[in-house]
């Protein structure tokens, strides 16, 4: 009985965390879709594709600060606390500097202003630098904190945004409004992720402990960095190619769909936040189960638009896509696919396999070379080699997770 109590309890537990942070996430996406809305009713067309362009970047700029937090998360949870402030620090650093020796050639040759993109530096740091705190508290299964510092941390990178747009000021100055926003929440950040008390789970290898080297260092981080961008790409892929190969009216047509890609592959991902402190510990039981939540999930939006596709096209798009609602199931499909490729690309992260982002980079090059050579120059051309391509993504990546022993993690390679 109590035994039975004690897992009811922990349910609960988990289930109330996975309700906030998927609060916390849907919170951070409609701040993220508000800024362009309000930019296209404050904006002139011209300031507009501006401010879209620097925001784009600063996305690319933030892929070191989801490797930072996967890194941290999962050393975290394997061997419990770790002073991360000094790497953490050096990252944000390095990708802010990176940023701004960038900003002369993106401003001449995307045709920003220069302080849009200096800005994007400062903006940079601090985002990168958030990632350090959200690994903790992830990697501690601290979930409620973790959702609390979502929403903090997506205060400040879209508050001044909104903020600068609602008082009608131009492109550079929303930024500099968000980059102070964004700065200003670091120590709020810093003091939700303030332990509350040691915890240091002991290794699970079958090494002495003393010949365990439990430090984390810069390959971790540049591992699980490698591993989110190539995540990113690979998920993006098929919209650029769709962009360069089809009619402008098609290639419309098809970032319509993509909407429904990335509405599949984002709805789970909260499984794989929950999850990876557990992967980090080889949790065979963990990972079968997140697996199957994800595919259940995926399997429910997939049969949804298959159903209701021409709703899903005229919310998404409106009345001028509904010609495409029959390839509403196959955009889902390419996105439930690609959240099961995310969680078991995270697992090899946590693991420390090496090389993990390798299947990523070698499936979109076939993609990028099926679609150029062989694919029909239209939406469900590009569209067949997008969901081949992430069939045989997720087989591979199944096949390498589990035909690991679950013995433990191994020393992590490269990315």
């Amino acid at each position: 009985m109590t035994r039975t109590t004690g897992r009811e309890a922990g349910a609960v537990r988990l289930g109330a965390a996975g309700a906030a942070v998927t609060v916390a996430t849907m919170l951070t996406n409609a701040l993220a879709y508000l800024v362009p809305v309000l930019g296209a009713r404050r904006l002139a067309a011209a300031e507009l594709g501006a401010l879209a362009t620097a925001l784009a970047l600063a996305a690319i700029a933030a892929v070191p600060g989801f490797g930072l937090q996967i890194a941290v998360a999962a050393h975290r949870a394997r061997w419990g606390a770790t002073n991360a402030a000094r790497l953490a620090l050096r990252t944000a650093a390095l990708t802010a500097g990176v940023t701004a020796l960038a900003a002369p050639a993106l401003s001449a040759a995307l045709r920003l202003p220069v302080a849009l993109t200096l800005l994007l530096a400062a903006t940079t740091f601090a985002t990168v630098l958030a990632g350090r705190w959200l690994g903790e508290l992830q990697g501690d299964q601290r979930f409620l904190r973790l959702a609390a510092a979502m929403t903090v941390l997506a205060a400040g990178r879209y508050g001044g945004l909104v903020l600068g747009l609602a008082l009608g000021r131009g492109p550079v100055a929303c930024l500099l409004l968000a980059t102070l926003t964004g700065l200003a929440v670091l120590p709020l950040l810093a003091r939700l992720a303030r332990p509350v008390r040691p915890a240091a789970p002991a290794p699970r290898t079958g090494a002495p402990a003393a010949a365990v080297d439990r430090r984390l260092t810069a390959r971790h981080v540049m591992t699980a960095c490698g591993a989110s961008l190539a995540m990113l790409t690979i998920s993006y892929a098929d919209l650029i190619l769709a962009r360069q190969l089809l009619p402008d009216d098609a290639s419309g047509g098809y970032a319509v769909g993509s909407v429904l890609t990335k509405g599949a592959l984002w709805a789970p991902q909260v499984v794989t936040v929950l999850v990876l402190p557990r992967l980090a510990r080889g949790d065979q039981r963990a990972r079968v189960a997140a697996l199957g939540l994800i595919l259940a999930c995926g399997a429910v939006l997939v049969g949804a638009s298959a159903f209701a596709g021409e709703l899903a096209f005229r919310l998404a798009g409106g009345a001028d896509y509904l010609h495409l609602a029959g390839a509403a199931p196959l955009f889902a499909a390419v996105g439930a696919l690609y959240a099961v490729v995310f969680m078991l690309v995270n697992d090899q992260v946590a693991t420390g396999a090496r090389w993990p982002a390798a299947p990523l980079w070698a499936a979109t090059a076939v993609l990028a070379g099926t679609a150029l050579l062989v694919a029909p120059r239209t939406v469900e051309g590009v569209l067949v080699c997008a969901l081949a391509t992430a069939v045989a993504t997720a087989t591979v990546m199944a096949w390498l997770t589990f035909r690991r022993p679950s013995a433990g993690p191994t020393r992590p390679g490269g990315s």
